[in-house]
């Protein structure tokens, strides 16, 4: 174009139809088509019309939801008109993919771009649907930046569809009308996907596990999935929340307008809310126009673990298909969008858990139902057959609706145990046999009492003692270590105090009582101080219900530099409060009779308290149906 001609003269001789676009294609070429919601629909509908007059043509592009059945015409000519190249990096277990899974290239979504603008992958034509272009004769991709702009800008020719209707994003996601070679003007609805109004229970259960990890001035990825919305929802009593994501969903939007999205405190790109892609319904998509709180890049950018990592509390929250016992993850493209969330997991779980402050959580729904209607386990013993998108080194959290667990530096015993905790009840049993077959547990080991339990969230509270926060939870499996290193750390005369006697060793099967329980009949409580997963033990409150009487008996143990700072009170009034909802008439203990701090501790609760001495010992005693 000669340097004095205007943009807009150049542009109108640009304008062709969408049939003359496609004509312009040869046989032989590769064409690369815009992505997600942002697809060019009109241009892929008249190429495919016109698809069988082509030979060797290949389409590249992201695992999407079909406007237009491309793989269909793939499949009628056994790929001699076409063949397609689909960047997904996820699960071809579902139907639906498996049947085209020879079109797969598993690829991580960072390394997209560079394979486009390197010509690693010369691409001959690339189909992008983009804004009008402004006065300056800038035009905006919106909606799908991702890897589109790195095709736009490596394609030898590029044709885009021009929509009103594509609002303009604001950051890297301008390409210039000079840099067109052709373009069909056409409007049309843009592809939308509105958000599910109706999660299941176990996503909301999920979410409320979730939301127990989020700190205020976190910055959020967050992947495509109903558990992901349910998690997103349940994060309205948090604070200062920041966005990087591959993703902007309406969820995100409904934060942002609520004030508990700022954007202020992610350390990087503070005050914007970055992504790559929306995927969403079109009030999402009015609220991306000129909006200047959102910042569109490119993958390369966006999900780079290196930029994921400058984050302030960079938490990654993507969903699993399924997991294997020792952690390895299989993740699949959302059966309501096919869009390729999966192919972002591993830059955001490495990202974030390098970020300071940093989480990687990965949620999975303990069962589905597969499609004669069996209900199937989702953590399974070992994967055959199945595509491992996350390795097991780098899985940090895992939530299912039983529970969280965090597998970072942990064993394969001790992952085999955190896994099993989580699944659903009716599978545990299986698995558990499973991992002995597979040398993962030792033989001697047993489930007990948490074979079937369900964890009781209720229990849990943060509480904060001269500035540093102290985590009440009820016990699971995976602290039968540190209970150990709790009593083996108690001084001799606490031992005593506790045991009734000198005691140097706390053999395992004498700390298993203690963390495999069902929460009823048997509850012990830990008090945690540090990082989840890697707290350390500082109190345990042990309650085993004596069926003949119909009372639990109670016991305490609290570190020493913990004592007088009111644990052994919320100890005793939350086992007080769980035997009463498990229909327990009320508590016991047995302690010395100078014991007065116990004495003292019991006078708290708001019955009447007994005192008995038994062969040296004093009983206390309290029934809930006689208030004091």
């Amino acid at each position: 174009m000669p340097a004095s001609q205007y943009w807009a003269d150049s542009y109108l001789h640009k304008i062709i139809t969408a049939d003359q676009a496609v004509k312009l294609i040869k046989s032989g070429q590769r064409v690369f088509i815009g992505s997600g919601c942002g697809e060019p629909q009109h241009l892929v509908q008249t190429l495919t019309e016109q698809a069988n007059s082509f030979s060797g043509l290949e389409i590249v592009r992201l695992l999407g939801r079909e406007t237009a059945s491309l793989t269909a015409i793939a499949d009628k000519t056994m790929d001699t008109s076409l063949n397609i190249r689909s960047i997904y990096l996820g699960s071809a277990k579902s139907p639906s993919i498996a049947r085209h899974k020879r079109f797969i290239t598993p690829m991580n979504m960072s390394d997209v771009p560079s394979l486009f603008l390197s010509k690693k992958l010369l691409l001959n034509v690339a189909f992008i649907q983009v804004s009008p272009p402004d006065d300056f004769g800038w035009m905006s991709l919106g909606i799908s930046v991702d890897v589109t702009m790195a095709a736009a800008r490596s394609a030898d020719l590029v044709i885009a569809q021009v929509n009103p209707r594509m609002p303009r994003v604001m950051g890297q996601s301008f390409i210039h009308a000079n840099y067109v070679d052709y373009v069909v003007e056409h409007e049309e609805e843009l592809l939308s996907v509105p958000p599910t109004r109706e999660v299941s229970d176990a996503a909301n259960e999920i979410g409320s596990h979730i939301a127990r990890l989020i700190e205020d001035g976190s910055t959020l990825q967050i992947g495509l999935d109903a558990a992901s919305q349910a998690t997103v929802r349940g994060l309205s009593n948090k604070n200062d929340l920041g966005i990087h994501s591959q993703f902007i969903t309406d969820d995100m939007m409904h934060l942002y307008a609520q004030g508990i999205i700022t954007n202020q405190k992610k350390g990087i790109n503070e005050g914007k809310m970055v992504g790559s892609m929306a995927v969403g319904s079109h009030n999402l998509y009015e609220f991306l126009n000129d909006n200047p709180a959102i910042d569109f890049h490119p993958s390369d950018y966006v999900n780079d673990p290196f930029i994921i990592s400058q984050h302030h509390r960079m938490v990654s929250l993507n969903v699993a298909y399924c997991m294997d016992l020792t952690g390895q993850v299989s993740a699949e493209a959302s059966a309501a969008t096919r869009f390729a969330g999966v192919s972002g997991i591993p830059d955001f779980v490495r990202g974030a858990r390098r970020s300071p402050g940093g989480k990687s959580i990965l949620m999975l729904m303990s069962t589905r139902q597969d499609p004669d209607g069996t209900l199937v386990s989702n953590v399974v013993s070992k994967f055959d057959d199945t595509a491992v998108v996350v390795p097991r080194g780098d899985v940090h959290y895992v939530v299912s609706e039983y529970g969280a667990v965090n597998l970072f530096g942990k064993s394969l015993q001790e992952r085999v145990i955190a896994m099993i905790t989580i699944a659903h009840p009716d599978f545990r049993g299986d698995l558990f046999a499973a991992a002995k077959e597979q040398g993962l547990i030792g033989l001697e080991r047993s489930l007990g009492e948490a074979v079937k339990a369900v964890y009781p969230v209720r229990l849990e509270e943060t509480i904060e003692v001269n500035g540093e926060k102290i985590t009440i939870r009820p016990a699971k499996p995976v602290d039968e270590r540190r209970i150990q290193e709790h009593y083996y750390s108690l001084p001799k005369e606490d031992v005593v105090s506790r045991f009734f006697g000198q005691k140097t060793i706390f053999a395992r099967k004498d700390v298993e009582i203690r963390s495999q329980i069902d929460y009823v009949n048997s509850l012990t409580l830990v008090a945690l101080v540090g990082e989840f997963g890697f707290g350390h033990i500082i109190g345990v409150a042990e309650s085993m219900r004596l069926s003949n009487i119909n009372i639990s008996e109670v016991a305490f143990s609290i570190s020493p530099e913990y004592q007088g700072k009111g644990l052994g009170k919320l100890f005793l009034h939350k086992l007080a409060s769980a035997a009463r909802e498990s229909g327990i008439a009320g508590l016991l203990a047995y302690t010395f009779p100078s014991n007065q701090a116990m004495i003292n501790l019991f006078r708290t609760l708001p019955y009447k308290v007994k005192k008995q001495l038994e062969d040296g010992e004093l009983v206390l005693t309290c029934r809930f149906d006689e208030l004091a």
